[in-house]
This record gives C-alpha cells, sequence and structure tokens, in this order.
C-alpha cells in the first residue's frame, strides 16, 4: 500500500470514528513500528484532542513523530519531528488543536480527517 493510500485510509478511520487521530495516523503506519495493534492502540489513546485539552500539538502530528521515533530507533527523531512539524504545519496552517479547530476564532482551519491525512503524507516525505 502506498503513503496516499495508508493516508485515505487514515483519514476514513478517523472520519468513521474507529481510531482518535493520533491512533489513525500510527495504525496506518503501524507496519514501521514494530508494535502490536493492541500496543498502537494503546500508547496511541492519550494524545487526541491536543493531548485532550485542544491546547496542545494536533494529535495527528504527534502520531507521526511517534511512528518515526519507532522506525529510527530514537536516533535523529529531534530532526525528523522537526521537518515533519514543517511539513505538518504548510499543510494544515497550524500545530494547536484549537487553532486547527477554530475553538477561539470560529473558523476551521483544518478538519481532523484532513490533519490525519496530512500528517501520515508528511510522514511519507520525511521518512519513506
Amino acid at each position: 500500500m502506498n503513503i496516499e493510500e495508508r493516508a485515505e485510509r487514515a483519514a476514513e478511520w478517523k472520519r468513521t470514528g474507529r481510531y482518535n487521530c493520533c491512533q489513525a495516523v500510527v495504525m496506518a503506519l503501524i507496519d514501521e513500528t514494530g508494535l502490536t495493534e493492541e500496543q498502537a492502540r494503546a500508547v496511541a489513546s492519550g494524545f487526541c484532542v491536543g493531548m485532550g485539552t485542544m491546547e496542545n500539538t494536533c494529535g495527528a502530528l504527534i502520531g507521526a513523530g511517534m511512528v518515526a521515533g519507532l522506525k529510527v530507533g530514537g536516533q535523529g527523531t529531534v530532526r525528523f519531528t522537526r521537518a515533519l512539524t514543517e511539513r505538518f504545519r504548510a499543510k494544515c496552517g497550524a500545530l494547536l488543536c484549537k487553532e486547527l479547530k477554530g475553538i477561539e476564532t470560529g473558523r476551521i482551519i483544518c478538519p481532523c480527517d484532513e490533519c490525519v491525512r496530512s500528517a501520515v503524507l508528511a510522514y511519507g516525505e520525511i521518512m519513506v
């Protein structure tokens, strides 16, 4: 499965409620992690909705960073997550959940399923 197909699958999982934003990204890239499905779901479960507060980084981006760290065994992860962050911001227009969802402005910058899609695509551009 190519990265575009993975991104579409992840977006659909988020859209249908099968997984939260972080889980959808991690599950779409699970073969990069060495984790079982159960482990991946569990480790990514608390990083949705801007770490549960909408005040923090989008869970989809966090998921991509988690997978990157697992893929490289922690070697150079900061460099990769910096690149992922730059690509994600370029695609989505912001990093914080509340900004992406327009909580303070009433203007949604990027819907959740598109954040998930963008995080997987950014991962593909940097890591694959």
